[in-house]
């Protein structure tokens, strides 16, 4: 079973164990907490409600490239529901931690109303599961995982 350690300080969720320091706001391991309900996931995967339909990330992988230098990478993007989720003040994604094998490799922040809950990352790597974690102000937390290379 997989576990999740949340940090108090930013929200941050670490897998398999809290590290020493969150790579997000550098706070001590002290902060993290083990937190097996940390995640959201749909009641029923083959019945999708529609409160799940504006949470669970969806995530698209290719190759274009554009953006990097050697044109090489795999470009990743990201959308937070299937169906867009509101950014207003008093409901919104206010950001989506990126991992790859389980492994924090960022975050990005959104403010309401000015900015869509969707991003476009170009990662150099070819290979490994990427994940994404979407925070939403009210709904808690949503994970999606897709394997590199499957694009």
């Amino acid at each position: 079973m997989l576990k999740t350690f949340t940090c108090q300080i930013c929200g941050h969720i670490a897998f398999n164990e809290a590290p020493v320091e969150c790579p997000v706001c550098r706070m001590a391991i002290e902060n993290f907490e083990h937190d097996p309900d940390a995640l959201k996931s749909p009641a029923d995967p083959d019945n999708v409600t529609e409160l799940e339909k504006t949470h669970i990330p969806l995530i698209e992988l290719g190759k274009t490239c554009s953006l990097t230098a050697s044109g090489t990478c795999t470009d990743v993007h990201i959308r937070v529901g299937e169906m867009e989720h509101v950014m207003e003040s008093e409901n919104f994604i206010d950001y989506i931690d990126s991992y790859i094998d389980k492994k924090y490799i960022g975050r990005t922040v959104f403010t309401y109303k000015h900015l869509y809950p969707s991003v476009h990352l170009q990662l150099n790597a070819e290979s490994g599961v990427f994940s994404v974690i979407s925070s939403c102000n009210v709904h808690g937390k949503w994970r999606s995982k897709v394997k590199l290379g499957d694009s």
